[in-house]
């Protein structure tokens, strides 16, 4: 009896690991139609209507890009996937009692978006490790990055920054300005709690943060 319970475990193991590498795959071309997220909130709230459109990189205002990459993960384009430096500095500023900014990088959200459910534990987490190293390794830079913008929750039933630029502008994502866009970048941490227009006072302060680091970073260049 133990031999057949272990020996399902195991094939139900081998089968979720081939789906895994074949969804990661499908999704390097094919564009994510809906994230668990969107499900959750659904199921949360179903008299809160979704707005998601999915829109190619090229349909994406640059200054958005930049926006995100500034303020979520300035080493976005070096690091494989795990930005250790700033890991070990989160723990080192708990160590010491200090407010700590989250370490998680963009291709740890992604894959957290995209794949997973949100929630804090081990199991979770090491979910979120195993397929970042999917997406690190199957996907370009420039994909991981549009998956991210195309999936992201930017407001109360808003995913996605072509939704996101619809709701908080009344304007197509390419058309974002840079003010615009760090709007939006700014209540990336609280989507559904802060506002990218009208701005409060702590976002507006966050936005001009986010536009100064724009101008600092300069050029950047994805795979």
């Amino acid at each position: 009896m133990i031999k057949r319970i272990l020996k399902f475990l195991l094939e139900a193991i081998a089968y979720l690991f081939v789906f895994s590498i074949l969804i990661t795959l499908l999704f390097k071309w094919v564009p994510v139609p809906f994230t668990p997220l969107m499900a959750i909130r659904y199921f949360e709230n179903p008299e809160e209507s979704i707005q998601h459109d999915w829109v190619p990189m090229e349909d994406i205002s640059r200054h958005m890009q930049l926006a995100v990459i500034t303020s979520e993960d300035q080493n976005f384009v070096n690091h494989s996937g795990f930005d250790f430096e700033a890991i070990e500095k989160a723990i080192e500023d708990n160590k010491k009692g200090k407010r700590v900014r989250g370490a998680s990088t963009i291709s740890q959200q992604t894959a957290k978006n995209v794949f997973l459910w949100p929630a804090r534990n081990y199991f979770r987490k090491g979910l979120e490790a195993y397929f970042t190293f999917l997406i690190e390794n199957m996907w370009s830079k420039e994909r991981i990055l549009e998956v991210y913008l195309n999936s992201v929750e930017m407001g109360k039933g808003v995913y996605g920054v072509q939704a996101a630029a619809q709701y908080w502008f009344h304007k197509d994502a390419s058309q974002l300005s840079a003010h615009e866009a760090a709007a939006i970048a700014a209540i990336l941490p609280n989507p559904r709690e802060y506002r990218a227009n009208p701005a409060s006072n702590y976002i507006q302060g966050r936005k001009n943060w986010i536009v100064r680091q724009m101008w600092n970073y300069g050029k950047f260049k994805l795979d």
